[in-house]
């Protein structure tokens, strides 16, 4: 029997491709825009309606520009935490690109960042934790910077790293960022990369085999190329999938998202929202449009958490109280 929405609503839920950027409320935005004196580029309600990559990239450039100091930081990761406890999200690996938050440094953003997860989770909302991003149009310098600046922050939230940004736009960047990754993998943190969407089947060669990467947010034309395919499920790479983001800027509908295709395959693949607030949706409602199109069941749904803790940058003890947080609910 397909899943119920209410099953998908009581399940714990993890994501892992979910950026802090997309997760502004119409209201926060209105409030910031009204206290910085600024007037939106479009109304609040279709600040997002665009059509396009860069497009998007630019809005929220200014949605972020507008957090200008650590307490409204603090604040819109509090709001993440609440959005997340109402979606049953028990566990979440928030990716952050500090180039988007012009009004504080990466000190500043990550700290505070921290700081309302901390306070999340001491009010039993959730534990989320920091994947700071390098965008694409960066240079090799400032990728190494970002990294050698974790080594140091001491922010324990902050578990890996991930590379965001236009890939059509930027061009082949694998070689740019490849010393960056080595080094981030030398000091233990997890790697991710989007690849796949606005660059095809090559994109995702690359950040396998230059970046080093275990999981690929997107990724999903791998599904373009044999040999590429072969190498995701060779190497068990998690394919961090996002089903609504995919058919507003890259499919013209689900009939052509290869997402039955992957499935089939063997590909190990987790569904998320990328930018809910932005696209419209939830997680829960992200989960129930897969199990419609994959006919999941109860087993489908709980193996796709599964899947997801197995792909996640926390400790092995992390790992395995989220797998209990899942079946105790299932059990129940």
């Amino acid at each position: 029997m397909t899943v119920t929405a209410e099953e998908i609503r009581q399940l714990a839920k993890i994501e892992l491709h979910i950026h802090l950027e997309g997760t502004f409320t119409a209201g926060r935005i209105a409030a910031l825009a009204e206290g910085a004196g600024e007037q939106p580029p479009r109304p609040v309600d279709r600040l997002f309606a665009v059509d396009n990559l860069a497009d998007f990239l630019e809005t929220l450039d200014w949605v972020c520009g507008l957090v200008r100091d650590e307490p409204t930081a603090e604040a819109v990761a509090y709001d993440f935490a609440t959005y997340a406890r109402d979606q049953g999200i028990v566990y979440a690996e928030l990716i952050v690109n500090p180039t988007h938050w012009s009004g504080l440094s990466t000190a500043q953003l990550f700290a505070a960042c921290a700081r309302g997860f901390d306070r999340a989770q001491a009010d039993g909302l959730g534990d989320f934790r920091l994947l700071p991003s390098i965008l694409r149009q960066q240079s090799e310098k400032d990728a190494l910077d970002l990294v050698e600046w974790i080594a140091t922050a001491d922010i324990p939230r902050i578990v890996g790293l991930s590379i965001d940004g236009n890939e059509a736009a930027a061009g082949r960047t694998g070689p740019t960022f490849a010393a960056a990754y080595d080094r981030a993998g030398d000091l233990g943190l997890g790697r991710t990369a989007h690849a796949g969407e606005s660059s095809g089947a090559e994109g995702v060669r690359d950040a396998i085999e230059l970046l080093g990467v275990s999981r690929i947010d997107h990724g999903v034309r791998c599904a373009e190329d044999r040999d590429v395919l072969a190498m995701v499920l060779d190497r068990a790479i998690t394919l961090n999938v996002c089903l609504t983001s995919n058919c507003t800027l890259l499919y013209d509908s689900v009939d052509d998202h290869p997402i039955k295709d992957l499935a089939a395959a063997g590909v190990r693949y987790t569904i998320n929202t990328d930018d809910p607030e932005t696209l419209g949706i939830s997680l829960c409602s992200e989960i129930a449009f897969a199990a419609e199109l994959l006919e999941w069941d109860l087993g489908d749904l709980v193996a796709a958490q599964h899947r997801a803790i197995d792909a996640t940058f926390c400790s092995a003890p992390d790992k395995a109280e989220l797998r209990n947080l899942v079946d105790q609910v299932v059990g129940s």
